[in-house]
């Protein structure tokens, strides 16, 4: 399971390629990269967003995913400040604006473990993640493989 807390993106990359059988090779000549530089990639905690892409299009896996989850899961709770920072602003940006959040099937994994678990409990993660509260319950009813222990 992916720490999206503290996320180690070379670690990440390197278990794909580990789980795609991907030649070496074929890395360092799609990436224009030696073997040492894709080694040194594996023990990065950050990589260049150009060079992820590359990574996202040879391993077939949406990398950026992970970041996009991990402020889903811990910038929200900052959403009323940037909700008062805002308010009276000309809200009419020239940045694309998101839809709804989506959550994966790792966020899921990660907000029902977190309770099942008793880290949480399942107003703890409405709070903290603002989901709502029919979403984690149909959750619950859906995906979750052992309900006695997500008791409230």
């Amino acid at each position: 399971m992916i720490d999206f807390k503290n996320i180690h993106i070379g670690q990440i990359i390197e278990k794909r390629v580990h789980e795609t059988n991907t030649d070496m090779n074929r890395i360092c000549t799609f990436l224009k990269s030696t073997p040492e530089e894709v080694e040194q990639m594996y023990t990065s905690e950050s990589i260049d967003s150009y060079t992820l892409l590359r990574w996202s299009k040879l391993l077939e896996y949406d990398f950026f995913r992970v970041y996009s989850q991990h402020i889903l899961l811990f910038s929200s709770v900052h959403k009323e400040k940037r909700s008062e920072k805002n308010k009276g602003k000309n809200s009419s940006s020239p940045l694309p604006q998101f839809r709804k959040n989506i959550y994966t099937k790792e966020i899921i994994e990660f907000i029902l473990e977190s309770v099942n678990s008793g880290e949480k409990t399942k107003q703890d993660i409405i709070n903290i993640y603002h989901i709502p509260k029919t979403t984690l319950y149909k959750w619950f009813s859906k995906y979750n493989a052992n309900p006695q222990r997500a008791k409230d």
